[in-house]
């Protein structure tokens, strides 16, 4: 059963931005690790960002960093990615997971922890970076 939706994918030229949600109306995603994960065609998928359940700590991937900014909205029981100065290279299907620990959210990140490690998955938004 999905849990998670995403939205705020779309069309966008390079050097434009977006800013993506994942939300829930199942249960209070304040108490996970939540992180976004990115997969293009013909491409494994990769790790892009994350924020703990805790402390507020977060992770980016070298390709990223510097450019997206993730975030939470305890209101609005979502989490955003702002995504800056995006880049062809950025266009991929986006999507959300939850997970109860944020040690284990990041192993997922940076691919030491199957995908199923996580609690729960959203069923994506796709960005396109074209002119």
């Amino acid at each position: 059963q999905v849990q998670l939706v995403e939205s705020g994918g779309g069309l966008v030229q390079p050097g434009g931005s977006l800013r993506l949600s994942c939300a829930t109306s199942k249960f209070t995603l304040g108490y996970y690790a939540v992180a976004w994960f990115r997969q293009a065609p013909g491409a494994e998928r990769e790790g892009v960002s994350g924020i703990s359940n805790s402390d507020g700590s977060t992770y980016y991937s070298n390709s990223v960093k510097g450019r997206f900014t993730i975030s939470r909205d305890s209101a609005e029981n979502a989490v955003y990615l702002q995504m800056d100065n995006l880049k062809p290279g950025d266009a991929a299907g986006y999507y959300c997971a939850a997970g109860r620990f944020w040690s284990r959210v990041v192993a997922v990140l940076r691919g030491g922890l199957a995908d199923n490690a996580l609690d729960t998955w959203g069923q994506g938004t796709l960005v396109t970076v074209s002119s």
